[in-house]
């Protein structure tokens, strides 16, 4: 061990050569919440790093004409007034490469797993442009979720932007975590990000990941609550730079932001702080530009640039359901549709609870199999016309044969769409129950009857070895063979 050390100065003493170095030297002049301000430092710009003698670090947020302002990224006990601060010329950035699969991280990198930092040939800065027009492709490749009402009647594509919404505690969450752990074995990798979240929450994330075997192809990046807010605020940007890596490489990748309202919280309270003047709810004004300049990252490259892909899938909260809030109105302005979760069907036992009226996919069908394209079909506009007529029944108004057969066949799907939290479902499935319905084998059934009757079919289907490009005719004679079981079994029940 010392022989390498004094080899290695005996190297850098032959390689050395003297030189004038210039430098700029400014001190704190306080420093508080989170926040440092700096005088001395004429020449930095913003989003620079600043490095402090006792080991601080900060990030350039605000210029004044005699002072700097900057977040704190790493602070000590010994940062005070009169501390020397020196500007980084590095911009700020993050390890990437294949080692990071299965690690837990904060957004600068440091690892929060217990293990050794991350050792990767390849660094990004956490500021990047998004691909230009030229280098983006159309979303042609769907992106399954495992959700019965997602994967078919709002379909998300590889490369698209689909934001979860909804008030706390309807399951944006689970929603995000089923997509990650539906990912399995199909060569997709994930970036989940915890932003603000309690430890609780943020261990039993990753426990989750871990036990469904999704830690393996999954980054983990973490902010939790008692992070600092400069920590909070760049921890979306680092999961963004990590899968942008993948997807220049060629891999199709799915990041999670969970969620992106503690971070704009968090921006507004670092502004403030700032004295930056405030906006529409205090916010600042270029809130829409911080959430634009991330989710545009995500897209779908063409074949000349690799043909990878970044799907994302951003969480954001509403207060009593009002969707028409300054920042959920940003994001759903920037992304590529909106799944909405509604409290009402939560509490009437609904769950997922999605509102399918208010939900909207508006890219995510051109990536569609047609198979599942062709069966889902009119299926959400039947669903919603029943929806409508059953509120008829609710003042008892008399219906004809028709109506009545309208909803029945309603209910039938309304309790196949629900489905238990963290557990995704295969595709092929939803494609057997959807001919299943489309037939019409479903119409007799009741409706409590239908989770037993579902279970088989999905042994069925992963027993028959069918896939998406087997024809219809193979598909409806399983689903019959089925439907047929089912009614021999009822018929042969004692009365």
């Amino acid at each position: 061990m010392n022989g390498s050390l004094i080899q290695q100065r005996s190297d850098w003493l032959d390689k050395y050569q003297p030189k004038l170095r210039i430098a700029e030297q400014g001190w704190v002049v306080s420093v508080g919440d989170g926040i440092v301000w700096v005088a001395g430092l004429p020449a930095v710009a913003i989003d620079d790093v600043l490095e402090f003698s006792d080991g601080s670090r900060a990030q350039v947020f605000d210029l004044n004409v005699n002072l700097v302002g900057g977040v704190l990224l790493q602070a000590t006990d010994g940062l005070t007034a009169g501390t020397r601060a020196t500007r980084r010329t590095q911009p700020l950035g993050i390890a990437v490469g294949d080692e990071l699969l299965g690690r837990v991280l904060d957004p600068i990198g440091g690892p929060l797993d217990g293990g050794a930092v991350p050792e990767c040939a390849s660094w990004r800065p956490l500021e990047g442009r998004a691909p230009a027009i030229a280098e983006r492709d159309f979303v042609q490749q769907p992106l399954y979720t495992g959700s019965k009402v997602l994967d078919t009647m709002i379909p998300v594509g590889c490369g698209q932007r689909q934001l979860l919404i909804g008030d706390e505690g309807l399951g944006r969450s689970a929603l995000a975590l089923d997509a990650v752990t539906n990912q399995q074995g199909k060569n997709i990798r994930c970036v989940y990000v915890l932003i603000g979240q309690k430890r609780s929450t943020v261990i039993g994330t990753i426990e989750l990941l871990r036990n469904s075997g999704a830690l393996e192809y999954t980054t983990v990046i973490v902010a939790e609550a008692s992070a600092l807010p400069g920590m909070l605020h760049l921890a979306p940007f680092a999961g963004c730079t990590v899968a942008e890596y993948w997807m220049r490489q060629g891999w199709h990748t799915l990041v999670v932001y969970d969620d992106l309202s503690t971070h704009a919280k968090t921006y507004r309270e670092l502004s403030l702080l700032l004295r930056r003047p405030p906006g529409r709810e205090a916010y600042p004004g270029d809130i829409f530009s911080v959430h634009a300049r991330l989710l545009e990252r995500a897209t779908c490259l063409n074949a000349a640039n690799g043909g990878g892909s970044m799907s994302a899938l951003p969480i954001v909260e509403t207060k009593l359901g009002e969707i028409a809030a300054y920042i959920p109105t940003n994001l759903i302005s920037i992304t590529d549709g909106q799944v909405y979760l509604d409290r009402d069907l939560f509490s009437g036992g609904f769950r997922p609870a999605i509102d399918i009226g208010k939900s909207v996919s508006r890219i995510g069908g051109r990536a569609q199999h047609p198979a599942v394209k062709q069966e889902a079909g009119r299926m959400k506009l039947d669903y919603l016309q029943f929806l409508e007529l059953e509120m008829f029944t609710r003042f008892g108004a008399r219906l004809e044969a028709g109506m009545e057969k309208v909803i029945r066949r309603g209910r039938v799907l309304r309790e196949i769409f629900k489905q238990d939290r963290l557990s995704p479902l295969p595709i092929e499935f939803q494609l057997a129950w959807m001919v299943a319905f489309n037939d019409g084998l479903l119409d007799d059934c009741e409706p409590r009857a239908l989770p037993d009757m579902l279970s088989i079919l999905e042994k069925r289907v992963a027993a028959s070895g069918l896939t998406l490009d087997d024809g219809r005719d193979r598909w409806a004679e399983l689903a019959r063979d089925w439907a047929g079981e089912h009614k021999s079994d009822k018929q042969g029940e004692p009365l």
